[in-house]
C-alpha cells in the first residue's frame, strides 16, 4: 500500500540561529528544535498593522469561528498587499478547531462601529461577512526572505517530519520589526 505524504505540522517559535540549510528556533515552551530549510522555501513576512488598513477593496485573510450570535467573528485579520491580490482566495475550514474558518476575499461593505464588521467576496458569488473586534491583531502579510531570519524573530514554521525524524520546513511565516505572527 502506498503511503501519502507526510503530514504538514505547524511550529510558533523563535530562531535562535540560521546557518545555510538549518534554522535553530526555541518553541513556545523554550525547547531547541533544528529545521531544515530547502532553498526554494516560500518566506512570507508579517507586520503589525492599524484595523483602518481594512478598506473597502482591500485583500484580506480572515481567521474567523461563530461567535455567541452565530456570526463569524475574527480571531486574527491579515491585509495582502496588491501584488498578492487572490492568494488562497475563499472559504474553508482552518487549523484543527472544526468550528474555525479562513476567508480570503476582498472587502466590499465595511462597517465601522465597535470594531469593524466586513464583507468578503470571493470567487464569483461567494461572500461572509466577519465581525472584526476592536482587540483583534491585524497584520500585513507580504512576501519575505532569508533575510527576516534573524535571532529573536518570531515565526511560524510549516514542516514535515521524515522517517529519520528531520524537520524540514515547507514554509515560513516571519515577524518583521518584532511582530509576532497571529497565526
Amino acid at each position: 500500500m502506498a503511503q501519502g505524504a507526510p503530514p504538514v505540522v505547524r511550529l510558533a517559535a523563535t530562531v535562535v540561529k540560521a546557518d545555510g540549510d538549518r534554522l535553530e528556533v526555541t518553541d513556545a515552551n523554550g525547547k531547541p528544535v533544528s529545521l531544515k530549510v530547502p532553498g526554494d522555501i516560500r518566506i512570507m513576512s508579517v507586520a503589525t498593522a492599524e484595523p483602518e488598513e481594512i478598506k473597502p477593496g482591500s485583500f484580506v485573510g480572515s481567521a474567523a469561528r461563530p461567535g455567541p450570535d452565530g456570526k463569524l467573528t475574527a480571531l486574527e485579520v491579515h491585509v495582502f498587499p496588491p501584488n498578492m491580490r487572490g492568494t488562497g482566495e475563499g472559504h474553508r475550514p482552518w487549523g484543527s478547531d472544526p468550528s474555525a474558518s479562513m476567508t480570503n476575499g476582498t472587502v466590499g461593505d465595511l462597517v465601522v462601529s465597535n470594531g469593524r464588521t466586513m464583507t468578503l467576496k470571493y470567487g464569483e458569488s461567494g461572500t461572509q461577512t466577519i465581525v472584526v473586534p476592536p482587540d483583534v491583531p491585524v497584520v500585513t502579510i507580504d512576501r519575505g526572505d532569508r533575510t527576516l531570519l534573524v535571532p529573536g524573530a518570531h515565526i511560524v514554521a510549516f514542516y514535515t517530519r521524515g522517517e529519520d525524524g528531520t524537520m524540514t520546513a515547507t514554509r515560513l511565516t516571519v515577524g518583521k520589526d518584532g511582530t509576532v505572527p497571529p497565526m
